[in-house]
């Protein structure tokens, strides 16, 4: 199933495979992980590098982001940057975040997808 198709039937609310990842139940090798984050390779890639940024902190979507939650947004923003330098993608990268059923979120746990490695397409999607 495509992840607009997992899109389609995935709704906000109970427990994802990203908590799990986080509480350590599904092993994962993490490629940075702080008190606020953890960042790790994606298991279907879409590029040559392309790694998940994953707050700890249970958010579903952007959406449901809070003003509380200003400092964190910023802070997945920096890991995110720092580790595509550490992934060797000093030409340039892609960021991607999906926010709900027409944006192909099929996880309701925020995530930022850092995709590189290859020359991107304009328009995405």
């Amino acid at each position: 199933m495509s992840e607009v198709e997992k899109a389609q039937t995935a709704a906000p609310g109970g427990d994802t495979i990203f908590g799990k990842i986080i509480r350590g139940e599904i092993p994962t090798k993490f490629i940075h992980e702080d008190d606020q984050c953890v960042a790790f390779s994606d298991i279907s890639p879409q590029a040559p590098v392309h790694f998940l940024v994953i707050p700890r902190k249970p958010i579903d979507m952007i959406e449901n982001a809070g003003d509380e939650d200003e400092q964190l947004l910023g802070h997945l923003l920096l890991v995110a940057r720092k580790v595509a330098k550490e992934q060797g993608l000093d030409k340039g990268y892609r960021l991607v975040v999906n926010n709900g059923q027409e944006g192909a979120q099929s996880v309701y746990h925020l995530h930022i997808h850092v995709m590189g490695g290859r020359q991107m397409k304009w328009p995405p999607g």
